[in-house]
């Protein structure tokens, strides 16, 4: 394991070098969310950067193949994660709800953010 000592975000980064020599940060700020598509139905995701993400759903080849012929999808839950483990569980359990458990997270959410 290789730590890096330079400024990203605020934080030192811990970084895994990988045996094909990527490193992958597991330290810093990671995000799972959720997108509604244009059908109505939600794709679950886990990122680092959330604005990024969205634009690469809605305008590039990067976005997730699921996501194609459901375009444009607009960011409806998002949850902040210090910890890549702790984002991935979050996004695995996310997963795994109903489309009806996961309106009713979206209704929660939207109904705290007006507040």
């Amino acid at each position: 394991m290789e730590y890096r000592n330079e400024k990203m975000s605020h934080s030192q980064i811990c970084v895994d070098k990988s045996k094909h020599g990527r490193g992958i940060k597991r330290y810093d700020k990671f995000f799972v969310y959720i997108v509604q598509c244009q059908d109505g139905t939600y794709y679950t995701g886990r990122t680092h950067d959330l604005e990024n993400r969205i634009k690469e759903h809605n305008n590039s080849k990067r976005g997730a193949k699921y996501l194609r012929g459901k375009l444009p999808v607009r960011l409806v839950w998002h949850k902040r994660y210090k910890y890549y483990k702790r984002a991935s569980q979050a996004e695995r359990r996310l997963k795994k709800l109903t489309h009806n458990q996961k309106r009713e997270l979206i209704k929660i959410y939207e109904k705290n953010q007006t507040r």
